[in-house]
């Protein structure tokens, strides 16, 4: 595999010589990981998504109460959920097309739904409508004040359409319903695949060598924008960094993050925290693991 660890953000140890021992000691991990990559054939001609099923199709115009929501799962319908079970539908990659069963939309809003908001004192469980005497003044405190953080997100239709999704085979067009929300300026997508239909993640194989001390492993990837990566990387609470780590080759990337671990007594509390890396050349197909586990990264919900 070509390439070798690269690092950026915070100086590992105070000196570069702290950091370069750093940098070899992941290049020397990434190294077996990367050679215990095995994807399958499945890797190449069947549809693993390395996203969330729930994709936003366009800009949200998200407020702080309204992305709780969206990341918390909490949606009420004021629509009658079809049941019926649409026909096979194509999904289209780059380098071809594959014939998938579907789910209904009812099926896909359960999917979609994760439960109520808790209780928030204070605050209503629906936005109350504004009164006649603050309407069109948005100068007004009282026009103006949110009242949505224990509110969940409002579906008032659905349609089947598709959703540009990462898949192990580049970006494919899927088949999705496409929800409706009042509450946003685009409608959020559920991936209408059926399971049956989904290959699985390969099981990582675990490297035997110990993850070394400074480096750590990375939770979930945040964003790829062509050679770009944003990542999060898990961390103890009093660590300091993190910095980026990564070892690039031609069929596989690598990442994780170099840390300098606190000192003195510390709560046992995991932190995440986003770094951003450019890569030597455009992700493409190119799977991204974990350097501490070996998995496969996926893309939260975006």
């Amino acid at each position: 595999m070509a390439g070798g660890a690269a690092s950026g953000g915070a100086v590992v140890g105070g000196a570069t010589g702290g950091a370069d021992r750093q940098g070899e000691e992941f290049d020397r991990r990434a190294a077996e990981v990367a050679g215990a990559w095995r994807p399958g054939p499945d890797w190449s001609t069947g549809y693993l998504p390395l996203q969330d099923a729930t994709v936003l199709t366009g800009d949200p115009g998200f407020d702080a109460d309204t992305e709780t929501a969206f990341r918390s799962g909490w949606y009420r319908d004021q629509i009658e959920l079809p049941t019926v079970v649409p026909a096979d539908a194509a999904i289209r990659f780059p380098d071809g097309a594959l014939s998938v069963p579907l789910i209904s939309a009812a099926e896909a809003y359960r999917q979609l739904d994760q439960g109520d908001p808790p209780p928030c004192e204070g605050r209503p469980r629906v936005p109350p409508a504004p009164s006649p005497a603050v309407a069109g003044r948005p100068d007004d405190p009282v026009a103006t004040r949110a009242a949505t953080a224990c509110v969940p997100l409002t579906v008032t239709g659905v349609t089947l359409g598709t959703a540009e999704v990462r898949t192990s085979r580049g970006i494919a067009a899927v088949p999705a319903w496409l929800f409706t929300v009042a509450e946003l300026t685009t409608a959020v997508a559920r991936l209408a695949v059926a399971p049956r239909a989904v290959t699985a993640v390969p099981v990582p194989a675990i490297p035997s060598r110990t993850l070394p001390g400074g480096v750590a492993g990375v939770d979930r990837l945040r964003r790829v924008d062509g050679d770009r990566l944003t990542y999060d990387v898990a961390l103890g609470a009093c660590d300091s960094g993190p910095a980026a780590l990564v070892r690039e080759g031609d069929d596989v990337v690598v990442v994780g993050g170099g840390t300098v671990p606190g000192t003195g007594e510390c709560i046992e509390l995991a932190v995440l925290k986003p770094v951003t890396v450019t890569l030597a050349a455009p992700l493409g197909t190119r799977p991204v693991l974990d350097v501490a586990t070996g998995r496969v990264l996926t893309l939260a919900a975006h």
